[in-house]
């Protein structure tokens, strides 16, 4: 197949969308697919919608994939009759996220429009699914694609959990771009009100939200020798990160899947994560980790006093994460899965052309 697959910036950005798209263009040409890369410039909102005056699809394609983050800048192009499918690949909707409800009614209208401009989807959770059928109503065709979770594989064993598990301080990771919606303002809070001693390392870009980046650096340093920012960090590192921490905590306002919670348990650490998006398709709230209302940071601070003072506990959860990691389904599975769908999508696009010509 000639493939494109269009997305904002550059598709080596270090995120959990990034890497998603990242390995399903690995995948697709080691099948001996062709796949171009359409890449717009990340800008503000407003800046993407003005590229409705002037971007157009281009020809050439048997079928092109849409990162749905670019949304804004594709109403026009895909009002207009155009010769292949196109496929919205759903990490979240930017109208999930926690916005002032004016703004948060704006985003979803546009998102309502291009979500009904396009022929199917690949999602990356029945949780996506759900909000986007909530938004448009259900009828197009689709498939659930959970993303990449094993590129490091599992890394321990329940004997590496255990003896971990008795050591040192407790040890927390936070891996996410610092901004807002990761929440890492609701793990400072709760740290303050820890009366056991901990270290938090927060592995991820400093750059997207800067003042809000700057902001947490000044809620740190009340936390003196506790908390150490790494910024973005390519695997090998962010594989020492992990198997040096007892517990991942990540209380997002809100993720469409959140690989990073997967990738943890590959290393028996048990996830913290909210109660808003597809977080609960991954953790089990008291058994591979906790779930807490988001901003909630007096029952994350309980949470973590807990397993701070049992360590027991801490190793009993390490072992059931490691068990649910060892559950999922593999990449090459899903993006097999992936690729099927595109086929499907490009044949019947083409047999009904065909029927109506």
């Amino acid at each position: 197949m000639r493939l494109a697959l269009l997305i904002y910036g550059s598709i080596n950005t270090l995120s959990g969308g990034y890497l998603y798209d990242r390995k399903l263009v690995e995948f697709l040409r080691g099948c001996g697919d062709s796949v171009e890369i359409i890449s717009l410039p990340w800008r503000n909102y407003a800046a993407h919608l003005s590229d409705n005056l002037t971007f157009r699809l281009p020809a050439g394609f048997d079928l092109i994939i849409q990162d749905e983050l670019n949304h804004p800048s594709l109403l026009a192009a895909n009002a207009r009759p155009h010769p292949y499918p196109l496929v919205g690949l759903v990490h979240h909707l930017r109208s999930s996220e926690q916005h002032p409800a004016w703004i948060n009614w704006f985003y979803r209208l546009v998102e309502k429009r291009y979500l009904q401009s396009v022929d199917g989807f690949i999602f990356n959770s029945h949780t996506t699914r759900r909000v986007v059928e909530n938004l448009i109503g259900a009828g197009k065709p689709y498939v659930i694609a959970y993303p990449p979770t094993d590129r490091f594989g599992v890394q321990v064993d329940e004997a590496e959990i255990n003896r971990r598990a008795r050591q040192g301080d407790l040890r927390l990771l936070f891996v996410g771009n610092v901004i807002r919606r990761k929440g890492l303002h609701t793990l400072l809070k709760a740290l303050q009100a820890l009366p056991a001693a901990v270290r938090l390392d927060v592995v991820g870009s400093l750059t997207f939200e800067p003042r809000y980046a700057e902001e947490m650096r000044r809620r740190a340093a009340a936390l003196p020798g506790q908390v150490f920012f790494h910024g973005a960090l390519e695997a090998d590192s962010l594989l020492e990160r992990f198997k040096q921490a007892h517990v991942l905590v990540l209380p997002s306002a809100y993720e469409g899947f959140g690989i990073v919670y997967l990738e943890a348990m590959g290393f028996g650490l048990p996830a913290i994560g909210t109660t808003a998006g597809a977080a609960p398709e991954i953790i089990t709230d008291g058994q591979t980790g906790f779930l807490i209302p988001p901003d909630d940071t007096a029952t994350l601070a309980r949470h973590l006093t807990r397993l701070a003072l049992d360590r027991s506990l801490l190793a009993e959860m390490g072992y059931r994460a490691l068990e649910r990691y060892r559950r999922q389904s593999s990449w090459h599975e899903t993006a097999t899965s992936v690729r099927s769908f595109l086929s499907d999508m490009e044949q019947k696009w083409n047999s009904n052309s065909a029927i109506t010509s």
